[in-house]
């Protein structure tokens, strides 16, 4: 792959039908570009749980996918209410899913540390009251 692809998602909010779109979108191109099963499993997990957070906590957002012949680069950017304390989000197990959102089968807590675990690098900027960017990078 010499170029690089270019990818843009909406991710509807309180829509738990199509969460997931994007990812298994972004999953079946990386196959298509024949990427290893290992690089496509980490970008579909980190960006799927992006998605699922993004659907839970913030009204949904967007998505921006890279390609690069090195690396997938992720940028999930939406304007929900901002993670007061990401050092204490990102523990596992910790969640301001509501009960309603649990009985669903979501909110356990794992959003964050799934992201961070299944991407090389990964950077949370958020801002109360304005939103929050992901950028998650696996490197192929």
């Amino acid at each position: 792959m010499s170029n690089s692809l270019h990818y843009t998602y909406h991710v509807p909010g309180d829509d738990f039908t199509r969460a997931g779109e994007a990812s298994g979108a972004v999953k079946s191109a990386l196959k298509k570009l024949g990427l290893s099963p290992e690089v496509i499993r980490k970008v579909a997990i980190s960006m799927y749980e992006g998605e699922i957070n993004m659907v839970i906590h913030a009204g949904g957002g967007e998505i921006d996918v890279d390609i690069f012949p090195h690396q997938v680069v992720m940028v999930l950017r939406d304007q929900g209410p901002g993670i007061p304390d990401v050092a204490k989000a990102m523990e596992e197990g910790w969640s301001t899913a509501t009960e309603q959102v649990r009985n669903l089968g979501f909110g356990a807590g794992m959003g964050l540390p799934n992201m961070k675990k299944y991407s090389d690098e990964m950077e949370i900027d958020s801002t109360v009251g304005v939103g929050t960017t992901v950028t998650m990078k696996v490197n192929l």
